[in-house]
C-alpha cells in the first residue's frame, strides 16, 4: 500500500468526519481529499512531474498535509524544509534536491526570492498566505483546478519524501524514505478509520520533522481529526485539548517539562487525554515521573528512532511506565527501564555491536544497528555517505551508542560522535545529564568534552540552575562523586540562563561545543 491510499480510505469511510482543525478553519476528510485533488491537478498543470521535487516552507498549518498528499498523489516527492534553517542552508537543500516548485509561508518568501538565482532548477514559487505580482498563489490554484481524482502509477518502494537531517553537525542529508517506510509503519500499529470512532490528535511536533510526518500519517490513516498548532505553545496548547477534547498528543520531552511547570497547568482541563506518545530527546526521569502523577489514567509511550528509519523503531509502552511489582527489586527494574527507549517495534531488527561489527551481549556498551523494510533508500544521490550508514547486510548504522539487556530492552548511552574519553575510558554525556538533572537546584545541563592535554578529554557541565538557586560548581561536581564513578564527574562547571535546542528538544551540542569547549 502507498501512502496516497490513507487519505483515500479514511475519505471513503468518514467523508464528514473533520479531518484538521487548524485555527478559524475545520476541513472534513471530504474536503480535505477535494483539495489535495485541486492542488495535484495544479500542480500537474504547472508541469511538475512525476519524481519532480516539491519544497514547502511553513510552520504547522493545513496546507503541510494537503501539500504532501497532492505531491504524493502525483507520484512527485515532497520536499519539506526546515524553517529554521538559514539562506545558505535553503539554497543547498533547493539545490542539491533540484526542487522544482517551491510553496513558501509569508515570512519565507524574501529568502526564497534572494536565493532563487542560485537554484537553477527553480521554476515555480507559490505564495502560501497571499497573493503577490508576478507570483502564483496557492488558493488561486486550489480554486482554478478540477477535483478529479488524481491516478498516479506508484511502486510502494519509490521515494515519497526527501527529508533532510537536522544538520547540527554539518551541512544537512537527504533522507530518502519510500511509502512503505511510512506503511509499514501504520498498517502494522494504526487501527484502521472507523465512522463512530471520535479520537483526536494534538500536533505541534514540526512537519518538516519525520515524527510529525509519522504522526500526521497516522492520524490520516486512523480516520481522526488533527488539531494543529503553528508550534508549540503550553497555554495554547492545554487550551486545544480542553476545547476540542482531544485524546492524543505527539510530545517532546521538552514540551512535556514544559506544560507540568507552567502556572495554570491545573487550570486546563486535560481529562480527555487517552494517549501521550513521547520521543524525539531522552526524557529526564524526574519529568517522566511527575508526568504519571499528574496524568492519572493516561498511556505514555516512548517511540524512539530518526530519519534514516523512519521514526520509531523502539518502543517503550504504557505497561513499562506502570511502576508497580510485588517486591522491590521488581519495581526497581521497572523504574530503571523508564531511562529505556524499549524493545523493537514487530517488524524491526536490532543489534548492538563493537568498533569491528561484532555482536555485543546484555548490557555491553557499542552501536546501535537497525534493520528493516522501513529504514530509507538511501542518502539523496550521495553513494559514499549511503554505504557509510547502510552496510551491504542492509544495517543502519545508527549512530547511537547503547546498550540492551537481559530482556530486550535498549538503552542510550549517546552519540559515538558525542562521546568523552578520558585517559582511555569512555564517559557518556547522557548519562552524566542525568545525574546532574536529578541536582535539586539544577534546571537543565549539557555536558560536553574539553580538550585536555593529560586526560585528553575532560567532561564540563554547562549547567542552567533552577529559578531563585545559586548551585556552586562544588556542589555539582560532589553530586556527581556521590553518584558515578569518580572519573566521570566534570571537572568544570559553568552556569548560564539558557542553552540551545533544535524544535525537537535535542541540545545542539555543536553550537555548545564553540562557546564553552575551550580550555
Amino acid at each position: 500500500m502507498n501512502t496516497t491510499d490513507f487519505l483515500n480510505i479514511a475519505t471513503a469511510i468518514c467523508p464528514d468526519k473533520a479531518a484538521i482543525v487548524f485555527e478559524d478553519k475545520r476541513y472534513t476528510f471530504s474536503q480535505l481529499n477535494e483539495r489535495v485533488n485541486r492542488l495535484a491537478n495544479g500542480l500537474i498543470k504547472l508541469g511538475v512531474q512525476k519524481g519532480d521535487r516539491v519544497a514547502f516552507i511553513q510552520v504547522n498549518c493545513n496546507q503541510c498535509v494537503e501539500t504532501y498528499f497532492a505531491v504524493a498523489k502525483m507520484a512527485g516527492i515532497y520536499l519539506p524544509l526546515n524553517f529554521r534553517a538559514k539562506e545558505k542552508e535553503f539554497s543547498y537543500m533547493l539545490n542539491t534536491a533540484e526542487a522544482s516548485t517551491v510553496i513558501a509561508g509569508e515570512r519565507y518568501l524574501p529568502m526564497i526570492q534572494s536565493i532563487q538565482g542560485e537554484v537553477k532548477s527553480l521554476k515555480h514559487l507559490i505564495s502560501l498566505e497571499k497573493k503577490h505580482e508576478g507570483m502564483l498563489y496557492y488558493e488561486d490554484i486550489i480554486k482554478s483546478s478540477p477535483a478529479d481524482e488524481v491516478v498516479a502509477e506508484i511502486g510502494d518502494k519509490d521515494t515519497t519524501i526527501l527529508m533532510y537531517t537536522a544538520g547540527t553537525t554539518g551541512f544537512p542529508k537527504g533522507v530518502m524514505l519510500s511509502h512503505n517506510s511510512f506503511s509499514s509503519y501504520v498498517l502494522d500499529n494504526v487501527t484502521p478509520a472507523d465512522p463512530e470512532a471520535d479520537d483526536s490528535n494534538i500536533l505541534t511536533v514540526p512537519l518538516y520533522h519525520v515524527a510529525g510526518i509519522q504522526a500526521m500519517m497516522a492520524a490520516i490513516y486512523g480516520g481522526r481529526t488533527l488539531v494543529m498548532e503553528r508550534q508549540f505553545e503550553p497555554e495554547e496548547w492545554m487550551t486545544l485539548v480542553e476545547r476540542e477534547k482531544a485524546n492524543r498528543a505527539m510530545m517532546v520531552p521538552t514540551m512535556l517539562k514544559q506544560l507540568l511547570d507552567h502556572p495554570n497547568f491545573k487550570k486546563h482541563d486535560l481529562s480527555s487525554l487517552r494517549v501521550i506518545t513521547y520521543g524525539a530527546a531522552p526524557m529526564p526521569l524526574p519529568v517522566i515521573r511527575k508526568a504519571l502523577d499528574e496524568f492519572p489514567g493516561v498511556s505514555f509511550i516512548n517511540a524512539f528512532g530518526q530519519t534514516e528509519t523512519a521514526s520509531t523503531i523502539t518502543a517503550l509502552g504504557p505497561e513499562d511506565h506502570v511502576i508497580t511489582g510485588a517486591t522491590e527489586e521488581e519495581r526497581e527494574r521497572k523504574l530503571k527501564r523508564l531511562a529505556s527507549i524499549g524493545k523493537p517495534m514487530a517488524d524491526v531488527q536490532m543489534k548492538v555491536v563493537d568498533d569491528d561489527g561484532k555482536k555485543l551481549g546484555p548490557n555491553e556498551v557499542g552501536e546501535i544497528l537497525a534493520r528493516g523494510p522501513r529504514v530509507m533508500s538511501g542518502y539523496w544521490r550521495d553513494e559514499e555517505k549511503t554505504a557509510k550508514t547502510i552496510d551491504k547486510d542492509g544495517w543502519v548504522h545508527t549512530g547511537d551508542v547503547g546498550y540492551v539487556d537481559e530482556d530486550g530492552y535498549y538503552f542510550l548511552s549517546g552519540r559515538s560522535s558525542d562521546m568523552i574519553i578520558r585517559a582511555g575510558e569512555n564517559i557518556s554525556p547522557e548519562e552524566l545529564e542525568n545525574v546532574i538533572r536529578e541536582h535539586p537546584k539544577v534546571e537543565d545541563v549539557a555536558v560536553i568534552g574539553v580538550p585536555d592535554e593529560t586526560w585528553g578529554e575532560e567532561p564540563r557541565a554547562v549547567v542552567i540552575p533552577r529559578k531563585g538557586e545559586k548551585p556552586t560548581e562544588e556542589e555539582i561536581m560532589e553530586w556527581c562523586r556521590e553518584h558515578l564513578a569518580s572519573y566521570k564527574r566534570p571537572r568544570t562547571v559553568v552556569f548560564v540562563d539558557s542553552l540551545p535546542r533544535n524544535p525537537m528538544g535535542k541540545l545542539i551540542k555543536r553550537e555548545i561545543r564553540e562557546k564553552y569547549g575551550k580550555p
